[in-house]
């Protein structure tokens, strides 16, 4: 077999391998904030209630996919529905430090 041959029976072969993984589901969840409270307060809440977050107003929305942090990014409208603009993207680097 020709060189070029290996190299296009090489390139199909991770072409299948790419298609295999490409339609596994994956959760995206994106984070307003966070915070802790006691059940007693949570019993406490009703229509209407407050509850504070972690988060500053403005701040970047941090953006999880199967709960782990991949990117933050800031909530926008689109045709009546919440949608997420992604400006940071996390490295690699920073997700293994996360993860430690």
């Amino acid at each position: 077999m020709t060189e070029t041959g290996e190299l296009e029976e090489q390139k199909n072969a991770e072409m299948k391998n790419l298609d295999f993984i490409l339609d596994i589901p994956l959760q995206l969840t994106v984070e307003l904030g966070r915070t802790k409270l006691l059940v007693k307060d949570i019993l406490q809440l009703n229509q209407g209630a407050v509850v504070e977050l972690s988060k500053l107003a403005g701040e970047p929305l941090d953006v999880f996919v199967n709960s782990k942090l991949v990117a933050r990014g800031e909530a926008v409208v689109i045709n009546d529905k919440f949608g997420i603009r992604l400006v940071d993207i996390v490295s690699p680097n920073e997700r293994v430090e996360k993860a430690l």
